[in-house]
């Protein structure tokens, strides 16, 4: 599938000789001549890189870059002009522009840095694979994200157990492993063991492991996740619905660093750095008699708190482009856009199933959308529609420009179905003529049904 890259320039002549150009190489081109019409033209078209004019009228080069970067974090953006120096290549680069090519234009050099920025940025993209298992990469630059990462940075080098709270689809997990990657455990194992889903008849033979003949069916000895996890990390998932008699067992290990496997009578010796995870309140529990106090104080000792998603809205974008990528790749599916709409519809809901919920629509989404680009119309009816209240309001994260926009199209989408998707009949409804209701269809991105 062709790239497609957006040229904002305010001269005529060099817009034309690079689409020209680039179109003779196989791009798709778009083209604009001052920084907000390309700043409107990127929101609706997500082209692949931008090819960005310093010196226009109107809003400069870099106030534009400034604006796209806020706007579209991850596109690459290539800085062009023709009175170059150092300090405005230094803060256009800070800014987050990918490389600064000066005029007179070498078409050779702009190819060769086109290729380069598209293929750094795919390469970008599979990074999040590329360093192990997409499925332990810690996503989120939202502030209190980052203020996250620095309690996991402090707690991690540590020995110190570690507790982890947070809703149920967080991403607990996620934090026990990037814990144990930045400890000086990490040549070691990570063994993680939800306690949730093992049933209690067999949560010590899991743990402890089994001697041969222990039981009916134990023909040979097991190894437990304590023995699994010597030396390294033991993640016990959902302690909060581990049994009281299964938590003393756990404390006594815990202090003695020793434990017997089921059937067994010889105590082994075990080193193991425990991180415990739960959505439950362990207070609240402790005071109902259903968590052992002294087992919570060991613990918490390094207590850290993972914020839901609805309080990380700034994250979502992200998390809805990694989740796109990891699932074309899976899915063998050409990469898919999520419109500018939808992504505002994204940030509305309220996520009661936190990351794994939109992880799991994300998926959906990819394998199920007939089109390149994921619009409105594609997402399930309950993100579709506002559940009340200012803090959902679809507009509370939209400028002005993006809500008019975002009207003009939604009333379109409406009064077309309502005429069945006749252009005559519709343009009569709306006051407008027939050539004008074109224009807007094109503009707002609209594919016209049959």
């Amino acid at each position: 599938m062709a790239k497609t890259i957006l040229i904002i320039d305010d001269e005529e002549s060099i817009r034309a000789s690079l689409k020209g150009a680039l179109e003779d190489e196989g791009f798709e081109v778009l083209t604009a001549p001052d920084g907000e019409s390309g700043i409107a033209r990127a929101s609706d078209e997500l082209p692949d890189l931008i090819l960005l004019d310093i010196w226009m009228p109107g809003i400069d080069g870099i106030e534009t870059l400034n604006r796209l970067k806020r706007l579209l974090p991850k596109l690459p953006v290539v800085m062009m002009s023709g009175h170059g120096t150092i300090e405005v290549a230094v803060k256009a680069t800070r800014l987050g522009a990918y490389d600064f090519i000066e005029k007179p234009l070498s078409i050779e050099k702009v190819m060769i840095t086109i290729r380069h920025a598209l293929e750094t940025s795919m390469l970008e993209q599979e990074n999040l694979i590329l360093k192990g298992d997409e499925r332990h990469t810690l996503i989120g630059e939202s502030e209190v994200m980052k203020r996250f990462r620095e309690e996991i940075k402090l707690a991690a080098p540590s020995n110190g157990w570690v507790l982890i709270t947070g809703e149920n689809g967080t991403g607990k997990e996620v934090v026990a492993w990037n814990i144990h990657n930045l400890s000086l455990r990490n040549n070691k194992p990570f063994v993680a063991v939800n306690c949730a889903a093992i049933p209690e008849e067999l949560i010590e033979s899991e743990l402890f492991g089994y001697e041969k003949g222990a039981f009916t069916g134990a023909t040979s000895q097991k190894k437990g996740k304590f023995d699994m996890a010597h030396d390294g990390t033991l993640f016990l998932d959902e302690i909060g619905d581990m049994s009281l008699k299964t938590q003393a067992k756990i404390l006594r290990i815990l202090q003695e660093q020793m434990f017997e496997r089921v059937g067994g009578t010889k105590g082994i010796k075990v080193d193991v750095r425990v991180v415990a995870a739960t959505n439950k309140n362990l207070e609240e529990e402790v005071a109902a008699g259903r968590f052992r106090q002294d087992l919570f104080y060991r613990l918490n000792v390094l207590p850290l708190h993972i914020p839901p998603l609805r309080e990380r809205v700034d994250d979502i974008q992200l998390f809805v482009e990694h989740f796109v990528g990891e699932f074309s790749r899976k899915s063998g599916k050409p990469w898919k856009k999520v419109s500018q709409e939808a992504m505002a519809l994204f940030k509305r809901y309220n996520w009661p199933g936190n990351v794994r919920e939109l992880r799991n629509l994300i998926e959906r989404l990819v394998i199920m959308t007939p089109s390149q680009i994921i619009e409105p119309h594609d997402l399930p009816p309950y993100l579709r529609t506002p559940s009340g209240g200012p803090k959902d309001d679809i507009f509370s994260v939209l400028d002005l420009r993006e809500a008019k926009h975002l009207f003009e199209k939604e009333l379109i989408l409406r009064r077309l179905e309502e005429n069945g998707w006749n252009i005559s009949r519709t343009a009569e409804a709306m006051g407008i003529e027939r050539s004008h209701l074109h224009k807007k269809i094109k503009a707002c991105g609209i594919e016209v049904r049959e």
